[in-house]
């Protein structure tokens, strides 16, 4: 049986290539540097995945900023918009696509969730003008230096069809009549890789969603014929993951490939069909060790469907690998030392899911390995541990009724009791957090630290309040925000407050380029501790006569960014938290607070990947948000924002949150979303993001103004916010000010010509 990852982190232990990264885009490091950096990284992670005894090391899965567009400059895809950078360095150029280029004024590639996860992706732009013209991908030179040191690589690339279908055609553009001329370049990569390896690694996920249209899936055969041609045959292994195969499982097994990879994390159930349908000529690899999550394996569990598969298989057709790329777990768990013990026997990280996969197979093989016995024991223990079930917790989240998920009234009634406001048309706010400065890290540390008093941190805060309230009152915000500088994360800051959470000290996963989240661990049953936003947001008020949001981190979206129990239903855990979040909007709204957002940024990140799995996630999702939110009078205006999203298919749920107000980022779409919004008839209010936080660009007031006039033909005047796409605490104050600015400036052009405007 051969073992192997799908791939590995490649941010680093210690988030190394963030901090080469970073220091390299401010021109402290130069492009060898950063190179090296990236060099290192690699090589140190050959030898985790071959010190753990695995039979191949993951080559292709590196990336200095996203996978998605090592794949788009390979194949030359650059929009028109790029061309001014043509001759610009290589690194330069690529990281122009992937953060915009500030000096000539060229917006980034728009980007996106990556499927059901967390991690966010740079779309691709197919444009009927836009000459292409391609380069070597990295993948080539790094299996060639992977074998010349002695390890055996296995490239991996994400496919063509899956490339394709996550592209955006722009303008007259099609995307399919690319088809052929796309897979000719893959071909031409993968008969240079074959001669340095045993097995390439070509990875469809889209075969488990319901994205590819039928023209597409009639060619899959003959592309694929190709694709085998070009490495003579009897090296491709067809990787899918986070679902499983359903409909496209005929595709993947008359694919021709050596070796057909399923998900039996996300896709369980699948393994009984995969082989019945599997050909004599086709191994398989089973997706043995959960990529997504930090939890070790239940080696019992496992270890039958592994007999399953090698009751129908024999050893030779047999592979045990990770259910996807371990891109989204952690590195090592080794250094974790401030985790209770009961906690920590649970978890594995990526390190040790490389160890896992060996242990599976020793079992196997053994027949007698104590491994299996000591991890029974491990879980066991923790089921039984006080925290896993609190019955006080489970009785109110089943107590729940339909009553506790309505607002007294309707939307229109709502909207006429919160005329208490008296905001202006096109009312201009942020989306919660600001710039989180040197100085307020420095200060969190030294209060983490001890060096600081709790009186002392919480007057340093407050200072920090205080100063984000009198710059948003110098820019002309209409609605403000305290800008969350006692925050370090959305998620993790409500997690630490709350029971059933635990927190990792260097659990480090990459959301893009070189932003890293650290997800809270929910190990036990959830509820709120005391009251966690009340005083920052009262003390932000008591220095304004404008309102002040009160800001909140919803429940799925709590749920999404965090590495949740696998031993209770995630729509359960999902109820206790939105009960928790409840709590806390009545508390702040006695207090007088009434304007609060509760942000569900990862409510369509969070859906599955097929239409029925997705219909019930987005009931209970939705009725966790209806949970959190409501219980509150009608001239509390309830606030949501929602992260990079296709929202086409789920509006009719949105609408079902029965928020008085969403804020969506659009600006990197060029607001193309609103054209479902308005087709849909959506009727509450809508704040489309005019400003791309992502970038360091700071955009002009003519672009936004141009934005919300676009925004303006889809949502009347009287339901149409004005705001940045997101947070603004990854930026620095001298992008984010100006850009708010311009913002407010922008607000206040249209807002005069608005007599003009139906």
């Amino acid at each position: 049986m051969q073992t192997h990852i799908l791939g590995f982190p490649s941010v680093g232990k210690y988030r190394e290539l963030k901090q080469a990264l970073e220091s390299h885009w401010k021109g402290e490091a130069s492009p060898e540097s950063l190179l090296n950096t990236a060099s290192e990284l690699k090589k140190r992670h050959w030898q985790i995945q071959k010190k753990a005894g695995l039979d191949y090391v993951s080559t292709g899965d590196f990336s200095l900023y996203d996978r998605m567009l090592d794949i788009s400059c390979m194949l030359g895809a650059i929009p028109p918009r790029f061309l001014p950078c043509h001759g610009d360095a290589p690194l330069d150029k690529y990281f122009s696509l992937a953060r915009g280029d500030i000096q000539r004024n060229i917006p980034a590639l728009e980007m996106t969730k990556w499927f059901d996860a967390n991690y966010h992706y740079l779309v691709p732009e197919i444009d009927a003008n836009g000459p292409w013209s391609g380069s070597e991908h990295p993948v080539l030179a790094d299996t060639k230096e992977a074998k010349s040191l002695g390890f055996s690589p296995k490239p991996a690339l994400i496919g063509p069809f899956t490339w394709l279908a996550l592209a955006k055609a722009q303008g007259s553009a099609l995307k399919w009549p690319r088809l052929q001329s796309i897979v000719a370049e893959y071909a031409a990569l993968i008969e240079k890789l074959a001669p340095h390896c045993d097995c390439i690694q070509i990875e469809e996920p889209v075969l488990c969603t319901e994205l590819l249209p039928d023209a597409a899936a009639r060619q899959f055969p003959s592309m694929y014929a190709a694709l085998n041609e070009a490495c003579g045959g009897k090296k491709l292994m067809l990787a899918t993951y986070f679902g499983a195969l359903g409909e496209k499982l005929e595709l993947a097994v008359n694919s021709g490939c050596a070796v057909l990879h399923i998900d039996l994390a996300r896709g369980k159930g699948q393994l009984e069909g995969v082989l019945a349908a599997l050909p004599a000529s086709m191994a398989l690899s089973l997706g043995i060790v959960d990529g997504r999550n930090i939890w070790k394996a239940d080696y019992a569990r496992q270890h039958h469907l592994i007999e399953q598969a090698l009751s129908a298989l024999g050893r030779d057709r047999l592979w045990l690998g990770s259910s996807c790329s371990l891109l989204h777990c952690p590195v090592d768990l080794s250094e974790e030392n401030a985790l209770p013990e009961h906690i920590k026997t649970r978890m594995a990280f990526a390190v040790q899911k490389c160890a896992e996969l060996t242990a599976l197979r020793r079992i196997v093989e053994t027949k007698s390995d104590p491994a299996l016995a000591e991890n029974t024991a491990v879980l066991q223990a923790a089921a039984a541990h006080a925290d896993s079930r609190i019955a006080a917790v489970r009785e109110r989240a089943a107590a729940v009724s339909p009553a506790d998920l309505s607002r007294e009234a309707a939307y229109a009634e709502r909207r006429a009791a919160q005329g208490w406001l008296n905001l202006p048309l096109l009312p201009t706010t942020t989306i919660g957090s600001f710039p989180q400065t040197a100085a307020i890290r420095k200060t969190r540390l030294a209060f983490k630290k001890g060096d600081m008093t709790e009186a002392e941190y919480e007057a340093a805060i407050r200072c920090e309040i205080r100063d984000c309230i009198e710059k948003q009152e110098a820019l002309g915000l209409d609605v403000l925000v305290h800008g969350e500088p006692e925050r370090n994360d959305m998620v993790e800051y409500f997690g630490q407050q709350l029971g059933g959470f635990c927190f990792t000290q260097n659990g480090w996963v990459q959301s893009y380029g070189s932003r890293c989240v650290k997800p809270p661990v929910i190990y036990g049953d959830v509820y709120r501790k005391a009251p966690m936003s009340l005083d920052a947001i009262l003390y932000a008020q008591s220095l304004t006569t404008k309102p002040v949001k009160g800001m909140l981190t919803g429940p799925v979206t709590i749920l999404c960014w965090s590495f949740v129990r696998d031993d209770l239903e995630r729509s359960e855990v999902c109820t206790q938290v939105a009960l928790a979040i409840r709590d806390e909007v009545q508390d702040l709204e006695k207090a007088g607070v009434h304007i609060i957002q509760i942000d569900e940024a990862a409510l369509r990140e969070g859906m599955p990947l097929t239409r029925a799995e997705a219909e019930n996630y987005l009931r209970w999702a939705v009725d966790a948000f209806r949970l959190a939110s409501s219980g509150v009078a009608n001239a509390t205006q309830i606030h949501t924002h929602m992260c990079y999203s296709e929202f086409n298919a789920i509006l009719p749920w949105i609408a079902e949150m029965d928020a008085d107000v969403i804020s969506i980022e659009s600006s990197r779409s060029g607001m193309e979303l609103l054209d479902a919004f308005a087709e849909f008839h959506y009727q509450a209010e809508v704040g489309p993001g005019v400003y791309d936080i992502h970038s360091p660009r700071v955009p002009t007031v003519e672009e936004m103004e141009a934005l919300l006039r676009k925004a303006l033909r889809h949502i009347p005047k009287e339901r149409l916010w004005v705001n940045p796409d997101c947070g603004l605490k990854t930026r620095q104050w001298e992008e984010a000010w100006p850009a708010l600015e311009n913002m407010v400036a922008a607000a206040r052009r249209v807002r005069e010509n608005l007599e003009y405007i139906d």
